[in-house]
């Protein structure tokens, strides 16, 4: 029998025994449990294809941050298919672009709880223009998607991957060009979840405050996959608040931010190391943190920031340690299977022991 590199079925072996154990914990909606993010993955997973999606098609997601969203996310790695994620801030211009690089067969939008219908109806039109299927998703879970997911079964046979089929497509900064698609496949994925798990000691009784967006890969890839390799839990805010993330963080173990974050908690006087007490973990990255807010931020809180280093090509690849230190103003040491070279600005290999300054 073939072994299964799908990505969610390498999950599924983590998750608690327990499915009644939460995966999302309530601040302003409805917890979700293990059992009821297994029930609603699958209907989504069917209802796409009952929509006539086949393994390897893309599925292109323009959505605010909700459970509904993640829920979407894992039916589509559930199914075989290709999850591309698009920021919620792209203009009609880029989402042209993506749509005709990425040939997405269907397009996934939010459905709006006002009357400003403009994202929605740009969406439509695009997908009509590109050939795609459109799809909407609410967070009162009263899109077309999950109207045709609510009739499907609620269990589904995770499709059988293999380690090198793509998981997911996410484009670049394209801070030398225009944006290109990173292509990543189950393996990709999954060997970096579990990397990250190990190394900075992630165990079921974890709770991660989720304050990142998760059209990107430190919000959805690093955040959410450290919590499901786990079966550990999170707290879903829709945006960093820091009153809400003051707020929660005493419900908290682990936090995964931006280097603002971590300067605007500073900057609170309600922030206090009595607020972290129960915290294991403070992680930043995808913009350098500055030295000076390393100290300031372990002179509040007690605590000193592990920073990483990673890129939507790869996943983290540099991490400082959990246990050892960590030096301010480094992103530390190669993770495990992971080589570093390092360069001058022109790729010459520079000798152990040289600063290298870049332009």
């Amino acid at each position: 029998m073939s072994v299964n590199h799908n990505l969610y079925s390498v999950f599924e072996q983590h998750f608690p025994a327990d499915r009644s154990r939460p995966f999302i914990i309530a601040v302003d909606g409805k917890a979700v449990s293990y059992a009821a993010m297994e029930a609603s993955s699958a209907q989504l997973a069917n209802s796409l294809v009952a929509l006539g999606l086949q393994p390897g098609q893309r599925v292109a997601v323009q959505l605010q941050k909700s459970a509904a969203a993640l829920m979407l996310y894992l039916a589509c790695v559930r199914a075989g298919l290709v999850y591309l994620p698009l920021n919620t801030g792209y203009t009609a211009t880029e989402l042209a672009y993506f749509f005709e690089d990425a040939s997405p067969s269907l397009i996934v939008g939010d459905l709006p709880l006002v009357r400003d219908t403009s994202t929605q109806s740009l969406l439509q039109q695009l997908a009509g223009q590109y050939q795609s299927r459109y799809e909407s998703l609410a967070i009162d879970g009263n899109g077309s998607l999950q109207q045709r997911a609510a009739a499907e079964p609620d269990c589904f046979s995770t499709v059988l991957s293999r380690a090198d089929d793509l998981a997911a497509i996410l484009y670049t900064s394209g801070t030398t060009g225009r944006p290109k698609g990173a292509m990543l496949s189950h393996h990709n994925l999954t060997s970096n979840a579990l990397t990250l798990k190990d190394c900075w000691g992630w165990t079921s009784r974890d709770v991660l405050l989720h304050a990142l967006p998760i059209f990107h890969v430190h919000g959805l890839f690093v955040a959410c996959h450290c919590v499901l390799a786990a079966g550990a839990a999170m707290i879903m805010l829709p945006k960093f608040d820091v009153g809400k993330v003051i707020e929660q963080l005493p419900q908290a173990t682990v936090l995964m931010g931006v280097p603002t974050f971590y300067t605007r908690l500073v900057d609170s006087p309600a922030f206090s190391a009595e607020l972290c007490k129960d915290m294991r973990l403070f992680i930043s990255g995808s913009a350098p943190l500055l030295a000076q807010t390393h100290a300031q931020f372990e002179q509040c809180s007690g605590h000193r920031i592990l920073e990483r280093y990673g890129m939507s090509e790869t996943g983290m690849l540099i991490s400082n340690p959990l246990i050892g230190e960590r030096r301010a103003g480094t992103v530390g040491l190669p993770l495990p299977g992971v080589e570093v070279r390092v360069v001058d600005d022109i790729n010459t290999p520079m000798p152990v022991g040289r600063w290298v300054q870049f332009r």
